[in-house]
């Protein structure tokens, strides 16, 4: 079983959503037996939330689900998790700071797998309008389904 872990700063926003998409495309898939997916934060912000409304309310426009309650990133993720997909510099840089030496997940940027902006930030729509919350979404559709691919072959 392939486990991953997608990694944000609050995991109210762009961590929720990219686990809730890539659950949706592994089950379309028929693969549920084949992969584990969770997501968390490099803060303690949010520890327990559920994920922001607009976050929410943008996926269930579009047929996702997330059903996540926020929660920190360990050491311990790690070893447990294969794939640590972060969203961006700030969060790779601070996770980092949490791997432990020699541990087997495999850290890597999520756009590393976006084919029109390969390892570029997926930007931090907390701030914004929804216009920002759609762009998100349409980064993480991508960039997962290449994910998705990567992990096939």
């Amino acid at each position: 079983m392939t486990k991953i872990l997608y990694v944000c700063l609050g995991n109210i926003c762009r961590s929720p959503l990219a686990e809730a998409i890539m659950k949706k495309m592994i089950s379309e898939a028929g693969l549920n037996d084949q992969f584990e997916v969770d997501s968390c934060g490099t803060s303690d912000y949010h520890i327990g939330e559920l994920p922001d409304a607009r976050t929410m309310d943008n996926a269930r426009a579009q047929g996702v689900e997330i059903k996540h309650r926020g929660r920190q990133l360990m050491p311990r993720d790690f070893e447990y998790f294969d794939y640590l997909l972060v969203m961006d510099d700030q969060n790779f840089a601070n996770a980092q700071r949490v791997q432990p030496a020699g541990s087997k997940g495999q850290l890597m940027k999520l756009r590393d797998f976006d084919t029109e902006d390969r390892g570029a930030d997926v930007p931090d729509p907390y701030y914004g309008g929804p216009e920002g919350f759609q762009l998100v979404f349409d980064l993480l559709m991508r960039s997962n389904a290449h994910f998705l691919k990567y992990l096939q072959k």
